[in-house]
Parts: C-alpha cells; structure tokens; sequence
C-alpha cells in the first residue's frame, strides 16, 4: 500500500508527486489549502517511504493509485499531478478511472512523450560514494559536477535518509533509470476526459510548448491554462502564492 498523509477537511484532493520527489513536496501548499479541503499527499511506488516495483509504467501507477483511495474509501475527489505525477493523473482520467476523478489539475507536463533529458541526475546519483559521505553536505559536493543547478540538488537532497546507519536514497535510483520510458512515455488513451481540467504551467518552463495544445483540447475538452509568471518547472515551490489563487480559483465553486 502506498505511504500517504493526510489532513484537513472539505472535499478531497489527491496530490502526486514527480520523479525523485515525493507526497512531502506538496506539504506547504497542502496545508495552505487545509481549512476547505481534506488533503491527501501521496508517495508513488519507488518512491519516498512507499514500496519498490519493478513496473513503474503508467498503467501500474495509475492503479495503485486508485487503488489506495479504494482502500481509503473513496469514491470522488479532485486529483493534482506534477510532472511524473502528471502523467499518472492523465492516465487515470483517461482511461477507466475517470468517472472517480472531480476536477482534474495538471501541473507542467503535457500528454506527450519525452526524450531523455535526466542523465546527468542519475549520474550525478550513481557518483555518490555512500561509504564515505556522512551528511547532506558532502552529497552535494559530490553530486555538483553532475547536477549543476543547486534547486535540484536540494530537490534531490530531500530524498536522503539513513538506512542501517548509513545514507541512502530513498527512491529506486535502478528501477527509476533502467524503465525511465515508461515513465517518460505519453499516457495510454480510452477515451477523453470531459470533466473541468486544469494544466498549469510555469513561464520559464518548455515542458508543455505551444504545439501541444491541440493534443491537450483534443483530450481534455474541458480544459483551461494558466501561466505563472517567473516559475520553471516547479511553480508550486517558486511562486507557492500565485499557485495557490489559481487552485482556489479553480476548485472553488463555479
């Protein structure tokens, strides 16, 4: 089963998180939304504090997911998904567990495939000599050749946790990079999804690009944008303030 948190009151919105991340990365703009909606953050499978699989594909994401929300009783709730996160998100709204899902947000991902783009993260992960490096610091300096950019390293850095006395990642670096298309690949498709959908994307992002908007309307009828100025990739962490008065706006009674 996978680990979760939950808390708050109101109707119910499930978050996921990307790849390396996890449930916690939502915490702060969970809690800014805690006093009118009962939130739920979840680690995906290889991540975080929930058990490791060898099929990480969509399809299997997307079913222990709803799967935990059947174990929690469940049976209609808003569901956000951030990159990775994102693309589980689609394919469950895609495919049969749409009739679950209330209001549908997608947070800078588009329903496409992905070249590889993360090799110089798993690198930079494989470089780390776990015998010899005691605390957060000397991970870092030993990931920085790799991963020059220090919100990523920090991003990567919530993931360390001691096992046995000794650091370690906590997401399934292997598995992760060894089945990365099926991740990396574009949701599967039974049908579209007519419910209200929301894709959000930061400015400063090329994650969703001009040319993938008629794939978007063509899948997601019901669909509406928003751009946060001044955010990349993560627009939830860079302008949490901006993000959280689209969601309100969005969630909040049409």
């Amino acid at each position: 089963m996978l680990h979760s948190e939950s808390f708050g009151q109101g109707p119910d919105i499930i978050f996921l998180h990307g790849l390396f991340g996890a449930g916690d990365n939502w915490r702060s703009i969970g809690r800014a939304l805690s006093e009118q909606f009962r939130i739920h953050l979840l680690d995906l499978p290889n991540h975080g504090r929930s058990p490791w699989t060898d099929n990480p594909d969509l399809p299997s994401l997307a079913e222990s997911v709803a799967d935990w929300a059947d174990q929690q009783g469940l049976t209609r709730y808003h569901l956000l998904g951030h990159s990775m996160g994102g693309k589980v998100a689609m394919q469950m709204a895609l495919n049969e567990y749409a009739n679950q899902i209330d209001r549908l947000i997608i947070v800078d991902i588009a329903p496409k495939a992905y070249a590889p783009h993360h090799q110089d993260v798993f690198a930079g992960l494989h470089a780390i000599d776990f015998d010899s490096v005691k605390d957060r610091k000397a991970v870092d300096a030993q990931l920085t050749p790799y991963v020059q950019d220090a919100g990523i390293r920090q991003f990567l850095l919530k993931s360390l946790y001691k096992k046995d006395n000794r650091l370690a990642w906590r997401f399934n670096v292997d598995v992760l990079e060894n089945k990365y298309d099926a991740v990396a690949c574009a949701p599967e498709v039974t049908q579209p999804f007519n419910g209200p959908t929301l894709f959000i994307k930061g400015m400063n992002s090329k994650y969703i690009e001009a040319q993938d908007q008629d794939t978007i309307q063509t899948l997601f009828p019901e669909a509406r944008a928003k751009l946060i100025e001044g955010a990349g990739h993560w627009p939830h962490a860079e302008k949490p303030a901006a993000f959280k008065q689209i969601l309100e706006g969005f969630l909040g009674p049409n």
